[in-house]
């Protein structure tokens, strides 16, 4: 049985000063009681003897603030939210783990968030006085290349699903930073480099495991609890905590053609990315990313992140416009290692950064739009970026997955990356200034990335919305998982 039975108090109290982040590892004595939040913010007292007991059921550990271990535990991507202090941290080694964790939080209402690579930009894999159940230490991956299939534990990141899918030539869609955790980018939907040729990662999912609110270990696919699996694919962690998923793979020359390209930011070089888009073939992934100061005299520049997944010569011939516009001040397109371009970003959108970003999807790229990008991207103050959609993604219905967006040509974000927290209001502010201006020219936005209102994101999944709440009160009708783009049970 998944589930493991906790030991008795008199054995918790016998073991307690062996377990790590529970007795003799710990610097702080918490005397009999351990100060928590519940799931509405109310202040809770755990008894330290029922923690114990949770330590001692599982094939992780227990962390405690004060607790060798703790503080690297509970860090998360976004260094905004360094000074989160969770309850605890649970560290779970199996799906087992997960199940006792999430049992010992919801028996006490304790506020529940969850970790895998920990890149939640509003900061949502953590709490202040809840649980953190992390499934970091979850991330073997195993390729079925007669099946053309991979298998990932949850707390897997992207970069160990591009490893070892290459290595057989074979990949599925992941994103754009390889540290970035398998399970909240699957659920939210899954844009990458590769989603116009293979479809998002929602759309290559094939089956996934599941630990409900309840405590239960469910298998969700087209052919098992096919309700769960429409919601999974797009309705992010609000039905419970995946700690298995399975990917559809595709044949894969790890070698692409593809580069970077520097143009300046204007009007001209917008139109012509604009049309562009409208005549690509799907083997092509065009994305311009908007960076203030990098231009011979600080100015903005257009750096062009060009990944051509398919047949080198024919991706040569397409795109050629690209080399022969004007407007181009550098940069070659050549073959390159996939996993070069796939890891390009990590050390930019490196740990620990301070990070702040408001995006939406755009349907097509109106001069409109175009207007007021040029305008707010040569002031300078903080970066604008696109991720190239369409292609295969946009074929399927709206309504076949929780994810309905499936008419957006770009994600655009607004974006600020810095070092030093003292500059965090100014930029914020000019985040949400350029945000603003873009807003009426957008349709939705990616539930992954953004902090909203509670109304304003259950609009966002439209006409699906109704569908999400049944399972909602199906999976979990307590909003045990609320830490997410939350959908309310009802």
């Amino acid at each position: 049985m998944l589930r493991r039975t906790f030991c008795n108090a008199a054995l918790a109290a016998a073991v307690a000063a062996a377990l790590p982040g529970c007795g003799s590892e710990s610097k702080t004595d918490f005397g009999s009681r351990i100060s928590a939040i519940s799931s509405t913010g109310e202040e809770l007292s755990i008894e330290s003897a029922a923690v114990s007991e949770l330590a001692g059921s599982l094939d992780g550990r227990v962390l405690l603030q004060g607790d060798q271990g703790y503080a690297a535990a509970k860090r998360i991507w976004n260094g905004m939210f360094d000074s989160k202090q969770p309850a605890m941290v649970v560290q779970c080694l199996s799906t087992g783990d997960v199940v006792n964790a999430v049992n010992f939080g919801r028996e006490r209402d304790l506020l529940l968030s969850v970790k895998c690579g920990g890149h939640s930009f509003p900061g949502k894999s953590t709490s202040d006085g809840g649980m953190m159940i992390d499934l970091s230490q979850m991330h073997s991956v195993d390729v079925d290349p007669q099946a053309m299939s991979m298998r990932a534990d949850g707390g897997s990141l992207l970069g160990h699903l591009d490893v070892a899918s290459t290595a057989h030539k074979l990949m599925t869609t992941t994103g754009m930073v390889s540290h970035t955790g398998v399970g909240g980018f699957t659920l939210g939907g899954g844009v990458g480099r590769t989603d116009r040729k293979m479809g998002l990662a929602i759309d290559n999912l094939l089956a996934a495991t599941v630990v409900t609110a309840a405590g239960d270990v469910v298998r969700a696919s087209e052919n098992e609890n096919s309700d769960l699996f429409w919601g999974l694919r797009g309705g992010g962690g609000n039905f419970g905590i995946a700690t298995e998923f399975v990917y559809r793979l595709h044949p894969f020359n790890p070698m692409v053609y593809g580069g970077s390209l520097i143009y300046a930011v204007d009007k001209d070089f917008l139109e012509f990315f604009a049309e562009l888009h409208e005549t690509l073939p799907v083997e092509a992934n065009i994305e311009p990313q908007l960076a203030p100061g990098v231009g011979d005299n600080g100015e903005t520049m257009a750096i062009v992140g060009v990944t051509w997944c398919g047949d080198h010569a024919a991706g040569e011939k397409a795109l050629a416009p690209m080399l022969a516009f004007p407007g181009l001040k550098s940069g070659e397109l050549a073959p390159f290692a996939y996993h070069d371009i796939q890891t390009g970003a990590d050390g930019f959108l490196g740990h620990g950064k301070q990070y702040y970003l408001k995006s939406g999807f755009l349907n097509e790229l109106t001069p409109d739009a175009i207007d007021v990008i040029v305008e707010y991207a040569n002031r300078g103050a903080v970066s604008s970026w696109f991720q190239h959609m369409g292609g295969v993604t946009a074929t399927v219905a709206a309504d076949a997955t929780a994810f309905t967006h499936r008419g957006a040509a770009f994600n655009f974000g607004v974006m600020y990356v810095g070092d030093d927290p003292a500059e965090n209001e100014v930029k914020i502010a000019a985040v949400r200034e350029y945000y603003k201006e873009m807003e009426p020219h957008m349709a939705g936005f990616y539930n992954n990335l953004n902090e909203e209102s509670e109304q304003k994101t259950w609009g966002n999944y439209g006409p699906n919305y109704p569908r999400l709440v049944q399972l909602k009160n199906k999976y979990d009708p307590g909003n045990l998982f609320r830490l997410n783009a939350n959908i309310k049970p009802s």
